[in-house]
């Protein structure tokens, strides 16, 4: 479309034709329909991932060829142990272990234990939750485990199977969720402590998932 001058001189722009402005407008429609779909997609998301997140201590419904526990807090090494002890594996390997983390120090703390940490406890020095499933992997392999009890916090745990499944699918995973005590006193939105945690593992959640989507099956294996 042609400009015009006005008598004054000055250059007049021609209007957007409507045709114009109806494209845009259905663009911005589109794109807010999709936006108000994928928040829908997340919050419902969010809601099934609560659900699985159990809030208390839960009973083992089998025992494993060993059991592993993902560190981050103490209660998670000390529970494995227990379990240990108890006969429900035959081995534990304790994953993503600080170095200040070994078996003099786990002895000392735990002295009752002693036995069976000096004769069936191995770690592993991996620094996230990647790192760790593909670490628990390795063990499971060279000892010829095909299930393993998985020791870790219960906001962790669906992450932690999800990374695990992934690098070995074929095996048993028998979860057992360790529940802070702030998370058994009131519901987790009481606590905004305990809301973070479960928005952040959430979203670690979602990206995970999307890595793996990216890298199916045996692909895994080439992160070693």
């Amino acid at each position: 479309m042609a400009q015009r001058e006005t008598s004054d001189g000055r250059t007049m722009r021609p209007a957007p034709a409507p045709h114009s402005r109806g494209v845009l407008w259905r663009i911005c429609k589109s794109g807010l329909l999709v936006c108000a779909i994928s928040a829908l997609a997340l919050v419902i998301g969010f809601a099934v991932f609560t659900r699985h997140v159990p809030m208390h201590e839960v009973t083992l419904s089998r025992d494993g060829d060993a059991i592993v526990a993902l560190t981050g807090g103490a209660s998670r090494i000390t529970d494995a142990i227990e379990l240990l002890a108890a006969g429900r594996g035959k081995r534990l390997l304790i994953s993503g272990a600080n170095p200040a983390t070994n078996s003099h120090e786990i002895s000392r703390l735990n002295p009752e234990f002693e036995k069976w940490v000096w004769c069936c406890v191995d770690f592993d020095r991996s620094v996230n939750t990647l790192g760790n499933a593909i670490e628990i992997r390795k063990w499971a392999e060279r000892r010829g485990f095909q299930s393993l009890v998985v020791v870790t916090s219960n906001y962790h745990m669906p992450r932690a199977l999800a990374e695990i499944r992934h690098q070995i699918p074929q095996a048993t995973l028998v979860p057992f969720p360790v529940v802070a005590e702030r998370q058994r006193v009131g519901p987790w939105w009481s606590n905004a402590l305990t809301m973070r945690l479960m928005i952040s593992e959430y979203v670690k959640l979602i990206f995970a998932r999307l890595r793996m989507a990216i890298n199916p099956g045996a692909q895994a294996r080439e992160l070693t």
